[in-house]
């Protein structure tokens, strides 16, 4: 509606000098009310003033002011087309439109970026910034840059302790682009089955369910892991409960599970704040992000980077073992897949 109306709005009309003038009313019927009062008050003075110095120039030289109107007037159409084209492009959620987003966003804040990312982390982050906003739009975009902001803070909490106790993330904290996968896999999944429209309009929901809760997930994990290194009292291996150093894979503490706990409810929070969710499904994705965080404290613990697990490739020669990129993925996973069944299973029998 927005665009046919923006289409129509610009109408030639002849005056009485024989200069063409645009009608540009409309355009300024879809600014903002006390914007509009304002330009109908500043326009109506404007035009009051130009038509008094029009004429007065067309009385002087009728012939070579006209020239220097019509020249005028085409520059100021090319200004409005300009104006038209880009207020068309940004209520549209096109790639274009996600690209240049980015673009400007990562240029401003790229010393922020560098902080927490390696330069092909930061590329890997550009392509999943861009598939959100085209998804999603600029909404969920800040709800990425929330979870990766506070994910890279809590990565930096006591770095000299745990870099001397041998538990600190590679780089001093800088993830690439594995981290970066890993930790989006399943939110970029939903942001192309949104834009698919795969199931329709009555799926379309879901799909953005799923991308919040992936990121709740992971930043709750995170957080937790950070957190329980750097401040952890006791650590317990989570399918014994016998007493680990801290930094062991599936070992969790009671500092770190309450800041995880407290960083999902703050990033679901911003999510239903957004209008990405609902407050019911803020809720599902709290519960869903703390399930899968236990789960994948099982599979740190019983599975990951152990005998029997490690796979080889017969033509590289390389070896994939199930490490802490490929278990993000299914932790992010979990939470994704168990918040949209709730929705479905729980939310929906409630409602009903």
């Amino acid at each position: 509606m927005m665009i046919s109306t923006m289409n129509s709005s610009f109408i030639m009309q002849r005056s009485s000098l024989g200069v063409y003038n645009y009608n540009h009313t409309k355009l300024v019927s879809l600014l903002p009310f006390k914007f509009q009062f304002h330009h109908s008050l500043s326009h109506a003075h404007t035009k009051s003033n130009s038509e008094r110095t029009l004429l007065n120039l067309h009385h002087q030289n009728p012939k070579s002011n006209s020239k220097k109107m019509v020249v005028q007037c085409s520059l100021s159409s090319s200004v409005l087309e300009a104006v038209k084209k880009a207020l068309i492009q940004s209520s549209s959620l096109t790639w274009k439109s996600a690209i240049l987003s980015n673009m400007v966003i990562f240029v401003l804040g790229l010393p922020i970026l560098l902080s927490g990312l390696s330069l092909s982390g930061i590329a890997s982050a550009f392509l999943l910034g861009t598939l959100t906003w085209r998804a999603f739009g600029p909404s969920a975009f800040l709800l990425v840059a929330t979870y990766f902001i506070i994910g890279t803070a809590v990565t930096k909490v006591k770095m000299a302790q745990k870099e001397a106790q041998g538990v600190a993330e590679k780089k001093k904290g800088r993830r690439g682009p594995g981290s970066v996968i890993g930790s989006s896999a399943a939110g970029c999944i939903c942001a192309f089955l949104s834009i698919f429209q795969v199931g329709g309009p009555a799926f379309s929901q879901l799909w953005k369910l799923g991308f919040v809760a992936s990121f709740c997930t992971k930043l709750s994990d995170t957080v937790s892991s950070e957190i329980g290194k750097a401040y952890g009292k006791t650590t317990y291996l989570v399918t014994t409960f016998k007493i680990v150093p801290r930094g062991t894979e599936g070992a969790v503490s009671v500092e770190g599970t309450i800041a995880g706990l407290l960083a999902s409810i703050l990033l679901s929070f911003v999510g239903c704040v957004m209008g990405e969710i609902s407050a019911p499904e803020a809720i599902i994705c709290i519960i869903a992000s703390q399930v899968a965080n236990v789960g994948e404290s099982i599979i740190g613990a019983a599975l990951q980077e152990k005998e029997g697990f490690q796979w080889s490739h017969k033509v590289s020669g390389s070896v994939l073992q199930l490490n802490n990129d490929v278990v993000n993925v299914i932790n992010i996973s979990m939470g994704s897949i168990i918040a949209v069944l709730m929705q479905q299973l729980l939310l929906q029998k409630w409602l009903m």
